[in-house]
């Protein structure tokens, strides 16, 4: 490849992420405004406060938390080089390529196969694999799988996550409230919610802040592919690793226990079954999109195809 051909690729996905990250943010923004117009409907100007305080809350607990919430709701354990020294080879070198530090690594004992990383920024950073993921994978794709993940604690993927869950919730928690408190909003009208405004917030609003936030879930995946296969300059490895996933976390889906619904955001593939209906609320973009992307980056940069195993 020509070097001016090169640096404009270089200035393209300079621009695209400036973009998602622009995207991210007015969704972020939306997702609060929509915290804030609740709670003043709700409750007046004494709802707003509690909108705001509730919501920092939020924040704050996922800020500090989501990384222990994750790893527990998937039984992962710490584990040493002497036990996995592939992945450890991979993450050491991935994570030098990228002037970070190296992450703490975690195994869970789940057969399905999946991958995810938390922590609140790299010095504090998690990456998680499964036992199934380790025996399906061959090491090309295990490093692009190991790509995709470093770069969502590089662009701070696991934080903006949390905080659009965190800020979702609370948009549920009031519409769910109110059924039980009488409209403020600073109004004199003492005879309570009137009750088609009732049944619109109680549905339309968890409803648009779910919308937001898969928008957000959805934006931040394609974007750690693409960064992901960057940094391993393997798009094609990435690609054979995401099917082998998919079909396997198809035929192996997780229970739907309180705790992995949570965290089934920050999976490289969606643990949970998400045919059907659900599959339209699903917090990753279809998988075969994600593919046809990596395979599109791939002939950009000039790698040929890859023949996928089944």
């Amino acid at each position: 490849m020509e070097c001016g051909s090169s640096g404009s690729h270089v200035k393209e996905g300079i621009v695209h992420r400036h973009h998602n990250g622009l995207k991210t943010a007015a969704l972020l923004g939306l997702l609060t405004g929509l915290i804030l117009a609740i709670g003043y409907w709700v409750g007046g100007s004494g709802g707003l406060v509690f909108a705001v305080v509730i919501s920092l809350a939020m924040n704050a607990g996922s800020y500090f938390f989501s990384d222990k919430i994750a790893l527990r709701s998937m039984g992962a354990r710490p584990v040493s080089e002497a036990e996995f020294p592939a992945l450890y080879d991979i993450v050491r070198e991935l994570a030098t390529e990228a002037g970070q530090p190296m992450p703490r690594l975690y195994v869970s004992p789940a057969l399905q196969p999946n991958a995810f990383a938390t922590g609140r920024d790299p010095k504090h950073a998690a990456v998680a694999v499964t036992v199934g993921i380790t025996r399906i994978l061959d090491r090309r794709e295990l490093r692009g799988v190991i790509g995709h993940e470093l770069s969502h604690v590089y662009n701070r993927d696991i934080l903006i996550s949390s905080v659009a869950a965190a800020l979702a919730g609370i948009i549920t928690m009031f519409a769910q409230l109110a059924i039980f408190l009488p409209l403020g909003g600073g109004s004199d009208d003492d005879d309570g919610p009137n009750p088609a405004s009732l049944l619109l917030m109680l549905i339309l609003g968890p409803l648009a802040a779910s919308v937001i936030q898969l928008a957000i879930s959805r934006n931040r995946e394609f974007q750690a592919d693409a960064s992901g296969a960057t940094l391993t300059r393997d798009p094609l490895a990435l690609a054979s690793a995401l099917e082998k996933i998919h079909y396997g976390a198809q035929r192996m889906p997780l229970p739907a226990d309180g705790q992995l619904v949570t965290s089934a955001h920050l999976m490289i593939a969606n643990p949970l079954r998400a045919g059907g209906i659900a599959g339209l609320f699903s917090t990753h973009p279809p998988m075969a999109e994600r593919i046809k992307r990596l395979h599109q980056l791939a002939a950009i940069t000039g790698t040929g195809p890859v023949q996928f195993q089944r």
